[in-house]
């Protein structure tokens, strides 16, 4: 019966999508304001200025003599705390609307959760069910909306993100229509901005797909599988993109600057602005701004009680943890995605960069600025997966395994706790303080619109034009095409010191070709020229398509400031493979000292951090476990 009582309620939530998506597709806000966002002088020339081929970020020093040179008789308009997704965001956002704006984070660029995400862009296929089966169209309106800014992103970074199909399998006939029919309403709903139609793919085509899928287990056969479409990005490279775009648009952005306290103007009891520690040379500095934004993600309650050590939390951290397989566990070009396992979870295992990335959990956790993942977490995810797989899974086959804490936000004002949401929460608790924290990566552009909207009523600011981040691209996607790898391997060599001091010439081979075409868009002709001319061509580590040139091309032009900033957030091989990571922290610590004029001491130091962050990405070399399933 209550197979029958599913299926009923899918057909008339499909009935109610179909009757309301006309509406709900063409006349929403979100897509009002891509008209505004469609042209003009305005985003002519920022496209102009962010596409140049010879654009180059402000150094640091100028960007933090702009933070500091923002008096109170001449402040900025806007301060954003926090270089995450959405901090980036509203950098970048309220640049591009003519506003005078700085950035400051307490680390690097993306360091917290917006680096360890799951690396989907997704609109939302369980929002969907809860849409369809609750009758609920608050919800879905969040998926119409998702859905939109999903098909933008891809768009608007498209060397960074692209659209992967996803297998959901089927292990009884009622289980392969009823998700047939509800990926099927999830296109509906995307409508225009569909990636790709969903399809049955049968038992047999499905081993074909996806050879290590089991086909028999447990008492169940495989009856086939539901292909369907969301989109898939590097996260940290492109939040590493939003931070240099808002800089070449105008902002001041300043990684490794720490708010210590904020500036309240005792007359009015306004925030006024930040004071400021640059923690890499322990100089303080205040810096004034019309209004403050708080898009310290996880850490957003720390702001907030710089105004008031009493005021009530509003964040609700959930712990996320993922691991990374070797890449014979999942096709190149293929997800697996199981909506609902045994215990109610989800579960899935995604190619992603040469690798096999599977998670995740959903947990309480405590906000800390370097969590770990436990190991009960890294085996649940091995048990899971091990349900759905025909190869044995192992504990030592975990080249790397992460947590990330989700900023699940709960709105201050409402009364009751049933308001904590994976949607987004703006407001002015305090005179001049923006606070904007929850929501999901996929709809940081969108978020970061609502806080300047709110920033500009709260500060009475004068924008020269309205929002127009929905038709921009990022640096490194101008000109950029699928194909753009094939001219990096005809025109350029990689020049490598061998161990004896003589340079000798390599080939530039066509995986070290797509990865810098991918990492780093139209702009990847300036590392290859670093590995040509300065014989910084040789791998960083075996196996690894990572090259020398690219620690020197991002120090110089993506303020990348420690080995860590390389080896986790422009670089991915600490998520990829912590082991191969540290082979290459070395090398890594030689370029940067010589970039960045370090001595001894600092390159010291800068290995010894690296190790420490290390140690908390739980590979099977450095993790803790006893002898068992999984071993």
């Amino acid at each position: 019966m209550s197979s029958i009582s599913s299926l009923r309620r899918l057909t008339v939530g499909a009935a109610l999508i179909a009757a309301a998506s006309g509406g709900a597709v063409y006349l929403s806000p979100s897509v009002a304001s891509s008209d505004r966002g469609g042209g003009g002088p305005v985003l002519d020339s920022l496209r102009r200025r962010i596409g140049d081929p010879s654009a180059t970020v402000p150094s640091r020093s100028a960007q933090e003599s702009a933070l500091i040179g923002a008096s109170a008789s001449n402040p900025l308009d806007v301060l954003v705390i926090g270089g995450g997704a959405t901090g980036s965001g509203v950098a970048l956002d309220a640049a591009t609307r003519g506003l005078r704006v700085g950035l400051v984070e307490r680390e690097d660029f993306s360091s917290g959760t917006s680096s360890r995400s799951t690396k989907l862009i997704h609109g939302g296929v369980r929002y969907l069910e809860k849409a369809v089966f609750n009758l609920d169209y608050g919800q879905l309106k969040l998926v119409f909306h998702a859905l939109e800014e999903r098909k933008q992103l891809i768009e608007n970074a498209p060397h960074l993100c692209h659209a992967l199909p996803c297998m959901t399998p089927c292990f009884d006939w009622f289980e392969v229509v009823y998700f047939w029919m509800g990926l099927k309403m999830y296109d509906l709903v995307a409508g225009p901005r569909l990636l790709h139609l969903s399809r049955y793919y049968s038992a047999q085509e499905s081993a074909e797909l996806f050879p290590t899928l089991a086909r028999k287990g447990k008492d169940r056969s495989l009856r086939g599988t539901v292909v369907y479409y969301d989109g898939q990005m590097n996260d940290s490279r492109l939040n590493v993109g939003l931070a240099c775009t808002a800089a070449l648009a105008g902002a001041a952005v300043l990684n490794h600057a720490e708010v210590v306290s904020l500036i309240t103007d005792e007359a009015t009891k306004r925030i006024v602005g930040a004071r400021v520690r640059n923690n890499l040379t322990g100089k303080e500095f205040e810096s004034y701004a019309k209004v403050v934004v708080n898009a310290a993600g996880p850490f957003c309650d720390s702001i907030r009680k710089m105004v008031d050590e009493d005021t009530k939390p509003m964040i609700c951290p959930s712990s996320g943890v993922h691991i990374v397989l070797p890449d014979y566990y999942s096709p190149e070009g293929m997800g697996l995605i199981v909506p609902k396992t045994k215990d109610g979870r989800v579960v899935f295992m995604l190619p992603w960069l040469g690798r096999t990335v599977a998670g995740t959990t959903d947990s309480n956790t405590s906000i800390t600025p370097l969590p770990e993942p436990h190991e009960d977490e890294i085996q649940f995810i091995l048990d899971a997966i091990s349900d759905y797989l025909n190869i044995k899974v192992r504990r030592t086959d975990v080249l790397s395994a992460w947590s990330g804490i989700r900023p699940l936000a709960m709105d201050p004002t409402a009364k009751s706790t049933e308001s904590i949401s994976r949607d987004h929460v703006v407001f002015e608790e305090n005179p001049g303080l923006v606070t904007i924290t929850g929501g999901k990566w996929t709809t940081y552009r969108s978020m970061a619109e609502d806080a300047v909207d709110a920033a500009i009523k709260s500060g009475k600011l004068s924008p020269t034009n309205e929002c127009v981040t929905q038709k921009l691209q990022i640096l490194g996607s101008h000109g950029w095409e699928p194909s753009s790898f094939t001219a990096l391997a005809q025109q350029y060599v990689r020049m490598k010191k061998t161990y004896g001091g003589k340079v000798v010439p390599g080939a530039m081979d066509t995986a070290a070709a797509k990865h810098l075409s991918h990492a780093y868009g139209s702009m990847a002709d300036r590392v290859a020229t670093i590995a040509q001319e300065e014989g910084l061509g040789k791998r960083l580590a075996h196996g690894h398509p990572f090259l020398e040139a690219e620690v020197a091309y991002c120090a110089r032009h993506e303020y990348c400031e420690s080995a860590v900033d390389f080896i986790a957030r422009r670089c991915r091989i600490a998520f990829l493979d912590t082991d191969a990571a540290a082979r290459a922290l070395q090398r890594v610590v030689e370029i940067l000292a010589s970039e960045h004029k370090w001595d001894k001491s600092r390159e010291k130091q800068e290995l010894q951090k690296a190790k420490e962050f290390l140690q908390t990405f739980k590979s099977s070399k450095n993790a803790q476990f006893h002898d068992g399933k999984h071993n």
